[in-house]
Order: structure tokens, then sequence, then C-alpha cells
């Protein structure tokens, strides 16, 4: 059985665990947490629950897609992974020792990939000593459902790393898009500016967030609008790949809105805090 590592059991994390192990990998899902871990473990079990209702996967492969994930406290589990996806905050200073570290613990021959959304590959793969095998894989949230996965080259990638993870996407029923080392890749690049300009159309009264969503949903035939989906997303992330983007581009479009700098300090999140644009019960 092919065996891979997930680092991070959070959204992201337990989707990645999700897709790889419903493929027929086993999988190590590791968090420094056991709350977290509990968590990810629990949100696996209520996506798979929905499919069997959905009739789209029996109870018993349920089970089995269960049965091959295994939770872990640390690194060590990611030893005997063929690849390891680093799904953990999104903060430099984090993805850049865990890349240390998973370099020290993982086979000489496993690749080492990262679902950041914004920070720069090449930067990550100079933590380690294999840059060749380090390589971005971007899933979309969430991601049983989403189809998408940004695989992004660092300026070391080989072209057997990219071909292998192009391969895997596949293999895991997702459609995958190659691009390139630049700051929020294609899909952050391009969807943060549209965030942060709808958060400013509210800071200066231009409309109600549920006006500006209706626009972008009834008139750009968007299923859902930027703010509801700035919420779903997490604003702290919103800000955080906004500040990548501003930093690694130097323009000034890029400068997060001061309305979304004042809810994030003020803990309005977004869905996982119960509040930010909308209010959402917890």
């Amino acid at each position: 059985m092919r065996k891979a590592a997930v680092v991070g059991a959070g959204t992201m994390g337990n989707g990645i665990a999700h897709v790889f192990a419903q493929s027929g990998w086993e999988v190590a899902l590791i968090d420094v947490a056991q709350p977290a871990l509990d968590r990810g473990m629990a949100t696996i079990r209520g996506n798979l629950d929905r499919q069997v209702k959905k009739g789209t996967v029996t109870a018993a492969q349920a089970d089995e897609v269960m049965g091959r994930i295994s939770p872990h406290l640390s690194l060590d589990a990611a030893a005997p992974a063929e690849v390891v996806i680093e799904a953990a905050s999104e903060r430099p200073d984090i993805k850049f020792s865990l890349f240390e570290q998973l370099d020290r613990i993982a086979n000489p021959a496993a690749i080492l990939a990262t679902n950041t959304s914004s920070i720069s590959i090449t930067e990550i793969a100079a933590r380690t000593r294999r840059p060749g095998q380090v390589i971005g894989m971007h899933f979309m949230n969430p991601v049983p459902v989403m189809q998408l996965v940004e695989v992004i080259r660092g300026h070391a990638t080989t072209d057997a790393t990219a071909a292998w993870t192009m391969e895997t996407s596949r293999a895991l029923g997702k459609i995958p898009v190659e691009v390139n080392d630049y700051p929020g890749f294609v899909s952050n690049r391009v969807l943060m500016p549209m965030i942060n300009e709808a958060i400013f159309c509210v800071m200066e009264g231009v409309a109600t967030p549920e006006s500006i969503d209706t626009v972008m949903k009834l008139g750009m035939a968007h299923p859902m609008g930027p703010l509801a989906l700035a919420d779903f997303i997490g604003l702290d992330v919103c800000l955080a790949i906004l500040e990548v983007l501003h930093k690694g581009l130097g323009d000034d479009k890029y400068r997060a809105c001061p309305l979304l700098r004042r809810m994030v300090a003020a803990g309005h999140l977004g869905r996982k805090s119960g509040r930010g644009f909308y209010e959402y019960a917890k």
C-alpha cells in the first residue's frame, strides 16, 4: 500500500488525508495537538457519513477509508511516506521550520509538498537538502469536493517531481494545473484583490455586505459572494495572503484594507469564529 503523510489536521489537512485515503493510500495524519487530531478525524468521519447518505460510497467503504488514516502527534510518523503534504498555518516561520525537520525525517526519495496558498515554494525548498523534490500542491476548500489542485514549481523543482505530482493529483480524482512560483500563484493573486476591494466597499459605505455579494452572484455568476467567501476562507487567512502579495510584489494594489485588519484584530475571523461579515451559529 502506498504511504502518505499529511502535516496539519485542520480544515485543509483533514480534507487532503480524506482524498488520499479514499484513493487507497495509507495516510499518517500528524498534528502537534491531540484535540486538533480528534477534530480532524471526526471531520473526516462526518464527511464520509455524508457521502454514504448521498450514495457515493458504501458504509463498508467509508470504514475502510477511516481504517487507512492513523493520527499521530510526532513528525516521525512521516518517515515511511513517499510523499509528505504540509498543511499547517499560513506562516512562513512555521513552514520553514517544518520543512527543515521533515527533510531530516522523511525518506531521502520522498517528495515534500506544501499546501501553501501564497508562500514561495522556492524559499520553502531552500530550507531542505532536496529542493528538487519540493513542490506546491495547493488544494481548494473543501478538498473532498473541489477538483482543482494548483501545482506550483519552485526554482529547483525537477521535471520528474512535477510530473509525479500532476499524475498523482489526477489519480486522486483532481484536475491539476501547473503554475510557476510567484506570490499568490494564480488563484489567490486574482481572488484576494477582489475580496479586498469588496471589503473596501464595505468600509467606504458603498454598499452592505449582503448587497455586494448579491451583485457578484447575480451580476457576475459567482456561486458565492466575495465577502461570504472571505468568511469561509477565514479573514485571518485572507489577511496573511494579502500581506504576502504586498511584500512579494511591492504593489499597493495588494495593500490589505484597514477594515480587514481591524476585524482580524477583534477576532472576527468568519465562520470559524462565528462572526465575520456575517454571523454564524457555532
